[in-house]
């Protein structure tokens, strides 16, 4: 795919919100509004590209407009470069280290054959002594005013639904090597410091309710080093002492631009950094598309990074991490109050399970952490199990159903195989428990202990697997403050347990399936009576469901607007077309419901069994002996056997060992046949 046509990172609108709320993509993180262009750095060449329309800000308007149809924030990146795009005539791209200026180069653009990588193929070197002017153009804060003001003319201040955040550039510990066209030189501690306090001021002075978030920076060196440090370190084999950390007493880069916030808030009486940002992405290869088993296993525990003291990460760090917990612990020694935010992170994987319950781990871990505000890099396609891992937590049921907003503790004894998490959802009380089952080997037995939290009796279940498909199972009983499930390799499952309002009505219920074993394609009638046994219901739902041998739904039918009192009994008659499900054993649940179907009063998991089958027998031997069993010495086995079926795939075979005028019999128990019914054997 050509790079210029690629979209900046956005949420998508049937998603509700389930996309990462971001506002520029990497390589557009020095546009220039006004010619509704771009420079794309080293991701792309270092050349200036216009967007397609000549419209001053066109680009980002739509960007928002598109985040305001899917309900979602926008973030937009302000360039503290110092440079930003500049064009050629007719909107001409232009190259930052043009091959005909500067030389034969290791690279070029396919569709822009001048420009160059900005390496001489000659020396294998950097080109150096480039005219940053060739491409870009000259950048400050006033500069910039103007598409602030643009954005709040357009779309309002922040607290009127404009645009909510503001980042501080991207990455700028790594501005020379990403964009060393105009900037070769490490940015230092005061660079930064000076360029943060001043765009947000000159942010703030336009909207003073917009939120600024930084310093974006991009990774593990990027927290401790600044941009001089990491570019002097490289040159220098690693070796202390790190000029610009020495001047400053020897501090860590972040925690020291956050004491300096501090600082300047205490010296000004205004905030200039309202959420401290960073980026990790996995340094192990957890973030491409590897699935090996290896990789897998590295990838279910490297989610730890983000919380896990103990946690010593795999890659080049060799260290914990720690990522969170660190995060808070310096804002609170250096600048109490400001949020938190990982806006750029990824596990990989995307199309793989493997990565769908990394990410559903992740989400997790932010939320139990407290982080305020985390975007992922980037958005998953719609297709892929990542982006349904997404949807479970913010839309599961397509109908804007969401994950609780109040974390609730969950504990696990092995979070590298199985991770919970769970919170309380404040617009009806709900607790909601996300289960992510992360290993390939087998299923497990899930016991969830819900004391302290009044439950209405039944959970509903949702569950992502490797099916790929967000799909509600059968409501789970939760007797004693406890209910428990059996959930598959590479899972996650979502439990919402509504909450109980007080004595809720109780009710009974049974099912009658006539004929109860059919042959495939056959109809079965489904008496359906249920009772209230306790209270009233007004305006409820009866509902039946026919669910196969694996779990999965296959037929439904329900009676909305269903009243009862106490005492009361209804029937329901339906018949279930078997069609083309194939021969097994199928069983019926019923239950009954709110109007709304946030609570489910009451559910029967076992109503009734049918056995699709091709021999409707009553004993047709195909699910085993059927209670058949011998008695004596001369018949040495009884079994179930596909040899000489009268009909189906089953017949009892009896073997015998033993000499004429011996006798023995084989027999069943109690056979369910009625008075006046015939019984014909096939031997």
């Amino acid at each position: 795919m050509n790079p210029r046509n690629s979209n900046d990172l956005a949420p998508t609108p049937d998603g509700r919100g389930a996309a990462a709320e971001s506002g520029s993509a990497s390589w557009a993180i020095h546009p220039r509004w006004s010619l509704n262009a771009s420079n794309r750095a080293s991701d792309w060449y270092f050349e200036s590209i216009p967007y397609g329309s000549s419209t001053a800000g066109a680009h980002y308007d739509s960007f928002v407009a598109f985040n305001r149809t899917a309900g979602a924030d926008s973030m937009v990146t302000m360039p503290l470069l110092g440079w930003v795009a500049r064009l050629g005539p007719n909107r001409g791209y232009l190259a930052s280290f043009s091959i005909a200026r500067y030389g034969a180069q290791t690279d070029r653009d396919p569709w822009f054959l001048d420009a160059g990588s900005g390496v001489l193929l000659s020396t294998r070197q950097f080109v150096t002594g480039n005219n940053p002017n060739d491409a870009n153009t000259p950048a400050s804060s006033a500069f910039q005013r103007p598409w602030v003001q643009h954005l709040v003319d357009q779309w309002g201040r922040a607290s009127a639904g404009g645009v909510r955040y503001y980042l501080m550039d991207n990455e700028s510990s790594i501005w020379h090597s990403s964009h060393r066209d105009v900037h070769p030189v490490g940015a230092s501690m005061e660079e930064i410091r000076n360029k943060v306090l001043d765009y947000s001021a000159m942010i703030k002075s336009v909207d003073p309710t917009a939120q600024v978030v930084g310093p974006e920076e991009w990774g593990w060196s990027g927290y401790f080093y600044s941009g001089y440090d990491q570019q002097y370190g490289a040159a220098n084999n690693w070796q202390e002492p790190y000029p610009d950390r020495a001047a400053h007493g020897n501090m860590d880069y972040v925690p020291w631009l956050l004491d300096q916030m501090r600082r300047s808030e205490q010296a000004t009486g205004r905030r200039p950094l309202d959420v401290f940002s960073l980026h990790f992405h996995p340094q192990g290869g957890e973030f491409g598309d590897d699935v090996s088993p290896a990789m897998q296993r590295l990838r279910n525990q490297s989610t730890r990074a983000l919380w896990d003291p103990n946690y010593r990460d795999q890659s080049w760090i060799g260290t914990p991490v720690n990522l969170v917990p660190r995060m808070r612990d310096w804002v609170n020694a250096y600048y109490p109050g400001t949020k938190l935010g990982l806006t750029e992170y990824s596990w990989g994987a995307e199309g793989d399970m493997n990565g769908a319950t990394a990410q559903a781990d992740v989400l997790g871990i932010l939320g139990r952490e407290g982080v305020d505000v985390a975007c992922r890099w980037t958005m998953p396609d719609p297709s892929t199990p990542t982006y349904k891992a997404i949807q479970i937590y913010r839309n599961y049921d397509g109908s804007g159903s969401r994950f609780g907003d109040t974390s609730v503790q969950a504990t696990v004894p092995n979070p590298d195989a199985l991770s919970a998490f769970a919170a309380v959802r404040a617009s009806d009380g709900a607790l909601t428990v996300m289960v992510v089952h992360k290993s390939s080997d087998s299923s497990v037995q899930a016991t969830i202990n819900v004391s302290g939290f009044a439950s209405a009796g039944q959970a509903q279940v949702w569950q992502l697997t490797s099916a790929n498909a967000i799909t509600r199972l059968a409501a789970i009983p939760v007797q004693s403050s406890r209910l428990t499930a059996i959930v598959p390799p590479r899972s996650i499952t979502l439990f919402v347990l509504p909450v109980s309002s007080g004595p809720a009505p109780a009710f009974t219920s049974t099912v009658t399936a006539t004929p109860a074993r059919v042959l495939p394609g056959a109809n079965v009638s489904l008496l359906t009576l249920v009772t209230c046994t306790r209270d009233a219901l007004t305006n409820g739902i009866v509902e039946v469901e026919v669910y196969n041998s694996v779990g999965t739904r296959v037929a439904r039918q329900e009676w909305v607007a269903q009243s009862f009192v106490a005492g009361q009994s209804r029937s329901y008659s339906w018949v279930w077309a078997t069609g083309s499900n194939p021969v097994g054993t199928y069983t019926v649940m019923t239950g009954v419901l709110t109007s709304d179907r946030s609570s489910t009063l009451h559910w029967n998991n076992r109503a009734a069994t049918i056995v699709i089958t091709r021999d409707p027998a009553q004993y047709n031997f195909e699910a085993g002996t059927q209670g058949w069993r011998s008695s004596g010495g001369m018949v040495v086995g009884l079994s179930s056997s596909g040899a000489q079926a009268f009909a189906g795939l089953g017949s009892l075979a009896v073997v015998f060992s033993g000499s004429s005028g011996q006798t023995q019999y084989v027999s069943v128990a109690a056979p369910a046949t009625p008075a006046g019914r015939t019984i014909t054997f096939h031997v």
